[in-house]
């Protein structure tokens, strides 16, 4: 069950990520990360509200918020700290990066997560999962060709190292998951990391980004941002849903969760028109069969 939970949740993870090549082209980054914030907190305000005014209502269910502890909290904190990192960086990257050169070097991220899971929960690395491990790497070498044509040096282009950076909190905030599902309340996480999210976003729109607003970027409402949310918060859920199955490994979720590249492949093609495709095509496949062989040693 929580495999096809994954998948799912990597098909609701390519639309997120179409929402947001959507809503940042040509747009402020910061009011919109901070608006996507604001909607998830808000999706999840009414369970808050009825977990403690009316617990009864929802307390055999899914969507009830148990009280926590201040120490839960903070454990909850980190996290988006970790998750908000990621998130900042990525949004920039996504904003001036095109999503064919994206998707594929998202997809590494599994490897990262398979190491750290390695190393922190003592899983090991078998035949298959070295093979993809090394086809992964080599994928991401093939795509620094082809990122090559389109002026994009993955030596010295400032927004590829946003994107790695973005990658590594990324797997590091996978494994952090792991952690904290194990030992609090799914909906705790969710909710409260969202919450907490928001807060410092509100700071960072405040202090950094509004003083200096007529210098950078305007800032334009789209529809699309509010799709970031409520695909983002969907995608979310189901996968800490995954997790919370006792037989689930993050390596393997986080493995079928950027399977999410391929949605993402799709829409550079055929709604931002994006250039050689057939080359990065390649180098996608790679990529997949990369996973593929990650699958088959984690079976």
């Amino acid at each position: 069950m929580w495999l096809a939970l994954a998948l799912l949740s990597a098909l609701l993870l390519g639309i997120y990520d179409i929402c947001k090549k959507i809503s940042l082209d040509r747009n402020a980054v910061i009011p919109v990360l901070f608006l996507n914030t604001l909607f998830s907190s808000l999706i999840f305000l009414p369970f808050i509200i009825l977990s403690c005014a009316a617990p009864d209502l929802l307390r055999d269910s899914l969507l009830y918020i148990p009280h926590s502890s201040l120490k839960t909290h903070g454990y909850i904190f980190l996290k988006s700290i970790i998750v908000l990192s990621s998130w900042i960086s990525s949004y920039f990257a996504i904003k001036y990066l095109p999503l064919t050169i994206i998707g594929p070097i998202k997809a590494t991220q599994p490897v990262i997560t398979l190491i750290g899971a390695l190393l922190i929960f003592g899983e090991r690395l078998n035949v298959y999962q070295w093979i993809g491990v090394i086809l992964s790497v080599i994928s991401f070498y093939l795509l620094a060709l082809s990122g090559r044509k389109e002026g994009i040096n993955f030596k010295r282009d400032k927004w590829i190292f946003f994107l790695v950076f973005s990658i590594v909190m990324g797997a590091l905030s996978g494994l952090y998951d792991k952690f904290l599902i194990r030992r609090f309340d799914v909906m705790t996480v969710q909710v409260w990391y969202n919450c907490y999210q928001c807060a410092i976003m509100a700071i960072v729109l405040l202090r950094i980004w509004y003083p200096v607003r007529r210098k950078t970027a305007a800032f334009n409402w789209r529809w699309s941002i509010l799709g970031i949310s409520v695909f983002l918060t969907a995608a979310d859920f189901v996968y800490f849903y995954a997790l919370s199955y006792p037989d689930s490994m993050i390596s393997i979720i986080s493995m079928l969760r950027r399977s999410s590249v391929i949605v993402t492949f799709i829409a550079g093609a055929l709604i931002f028109r994006e250039k050689n495709l057939k080359r990065k095509a390649l180098d996608l496949l790679l990529m997949l069969i990369s996973m593929f062989f990650l699958y088959l040693g984690s079976r």
